[in-house]
């Protein structure tokens, strides 16, 4: 598919999610439906899924972004690829009153559900913006931390969505990812499927091509946090729960080869103090 096709068929299922209310799996859920079930699979401490306002956490993510992250009272955090605001909100108890929030995504039905969640939630420190990660509607150097889960993997541009975060971070900014990248060559039945794209998975970058897309946008001390084998049977989309391998006739030893190249990872960088 053409860049524009792809955004339009993400923009498309990512906002019947937030109509839904998370009922179409993410690439995460591993066999389970329920965003709960879902996100302490990925790290999140029973405080952090009871904290957020009920309908923030959809089970979209790969990893906790927001664990290893060392968020400061006072600081600006931008979230990228926002959703419903669950990573936003977690965010926004650590920078305190004093601190702020910003939440972008392209989907318009996900940016109303996290605001409908902020006021919902009474939050004062969070914002939501509608906006592509590859053009964010962020000032130049006005953020201390960007945090994105299973996001940038849905960009057909990952060296224009790493520009991005490099130009609107202050210098000496972090970055922390929890992404779904590859360590192989995928099977070309999920290259080719759209399905697999949307759950994350046929859009993932190769991993050190991955890397070296951050390092060349600027970034330095760029580093693997977490890195967890990811599985085929993980990949579910639509209300209906249906597996993008239903109907595919594929031998054990594809599946098996796929399974091998698919990794969930979490990693750290740092814009120079310098920049």
């Amino acid at each position: 598919m053409k860049d524009d096709d792809v955004k339009r068929v993400v923009k498309d299922r990512y906002g019947r999610v937030a109509r839904e209310a998370g009922s179409c799996c993410s690439s995460s859920c591993c066999g389970t439906a329920e965003p709960r079930e879902v996100g302490k699979k990925i790290g999140y401490s029973k405080d952090d899924l009871a904290s957020a306002p009920q309908g923030a956490n959809l089970g979209l993510g790969c990893g906790n972004p927001i664990a290893i992250a060392s968020i400061q009272e006072g600081e600006t955090v931008l979230d990228l690829g926002s959703g419903a605001g669950f990573d936003c909100f977690l965010a926004s108890e650590r920078v305190g009153p004093a601190g702020k929030v910003i939440g972008v995504d392209m989907t318009g039905e996900m940016v109303a559900r996290a605001e409908a969640n902020a006021s919902r939630g009474g939050y004062k420190n969070v914002e939501f913006r509608l906006g592509e990660i590859e053009s964010l509607p962020v000032e130049d150097g006005s953020v201390d931390l960007i945090v994105s889960n299973c996001v940038i993997n849905l960009v057909p541009d990952k060296k224009a969505a790493f520009k991005e975060a490099y130009r609107v971070l202050r210098p000496g900014g972090r970055m922390i990812v929890s992404d779904i990248v590859l360590h192989g060559i995928l099977p070309k039945f999920i290259r080719e499927s759209v399905e697999a794209y949307v759950g994350c998975v046929s859009g993932a970058a190769e991993k050190e091509e991955y890397l070296a897309s951050m390092r060349s946008a600027g970034f330095e001390d760029v580093r693997v946090m977490e890195e967890a084998a990811f599985s085929l049977d993980c990949v579910n989309c639509g209300p209906a729960d249906r597996k993008i391998l239903d109907g595919l006739e594929i031998s054990e030893e594809e599946l098996k080869g796929g399974e091998k190249a698919i990794v969930s990872m979490t990693v750290r960088a740092v814009k120079p103090v310098t920049a």
